[in-house]
């Protein structure tokens, strides 16, 4: 038996399942499932069915469904045990809660009606995929699923084309092929990207490559699980002295030093503090 009975605070403790083996599920999620007075669950069949792999008993606890689909009402009874001095565990159906998963309203009710919300952390796609991509991992975003219709899809693209740093995206195996060959139209064929499916699970597998390859590989292939998406952030342009020039002269007819500055720092990529020094004696100040 790995849970134990413990005494748990009253409030709303968040608990991390496994994205795909029942065994990656830490000991302290299960205590904590083990022995809050209510369990929440985004699916009360896969809450079971983790109770039942890990000899956890649910006895005569309730076990509510809670999901985005879920009514104000349901999540008012879950705040109503808070309210009389009980422990809730909410669980994901896999993952961490409010990661691309539900859970966000009822943390900021909690929060807000004075009660305790902690979470017991454990596993997560996103963090999966980027330990096994191998692009830069000191800064990341997480973009999480890009719109269904084209028009959409490629302004979410373009909208998060210059973030420095990798960009993290979920996929559904029906639309990977659409948004690859988007990403490599808007994002660029060269940038670095990588395909995570079925992570943790028996058929694991990584594809790296450029967003133009993988865009080609995909084409017309049926993948199946699920996906999570990492790009490259995009490559510095390197630039001469003349251009940080003309641009901050052109951003100084409607900003003021300090805004022309920065916007020009950052949309070229360059040290801050330099191209302030350069506004100023383009200035005149």
């Amino acid at each position: 038996m790995n849970h134990q009975a413990i005494r748990l605070q009253p409030g709303l403790h968040f608990v991390a399942t496994p994205i795909g083996t029942a065994r990656d599920i830490t000991l302290r999620a299960l205590d904590v499932l083990a022995s809050a007075d209510v369990l929440a669950a985004e699916d009360t069949r896969s809450l079971r069915r983790l109770l039942e792999i890990h000899g956890v008993p649910l006895g005569d606890r309730p076990l509510l469904s809670y999901h985005d689909h879920s009514s104000a009402k349901v999540r008012g009874k879950l705040l109503a045990y808070l309210e009389d001095g009980q422990s809730v565990a909410y669980a994901s159906e896999a993952g961490t809660p409010l990661i691309a998963d539900p859970g966000y309203h009822l943390s900021v009710e909690a929060a807000e009606a004075g009660h305790l919300v902690t979470s017991a952390p454990g596993p997560s796609a996103i963090i999966t995929a980027l330990t096994l991509a191998g692009l830069p991992t000191d800064a990341f975003f997480f973009a999480g699923f890009l719109p269904n219709a084209k028009g959409a899809r490629r302004s979410g693209l373009e909208a998060v084309k210059d973030v420095p740093g990798t960009l993290v995206f979920y996929e559904s195996p029906h639309r990977i092929g659409d948004m690859l060959s988007d990403a490599s139209r808007v994002l660029g064929p060269d940038r670095k990207a990588v395909i995570c499916r079925e992570l943790t699970k028996k058929f694991e597998e990584v594809r790296r490559g450029t967003l133009g390859t993988l865009a080609e590989e995909i084409s017309g292939t049926k993948l199946k699980g699920e996906i999570v998406v990492l790009v490259d952030r995009a490559a510095l342009r390197e630039t001469s002295d003349e251009d940080l020039e003309a641009a901050l002269q052109s951003a100084l007819t409607t900003m003021s030093v300090r805004d022309a500055a920065d916007s020009v720092a950052k949309a070229y990529g360059a040290h801050k503090r330099s191209v302030y020094q350069m506004a100023i004696k383009l200035s005149g100040k």
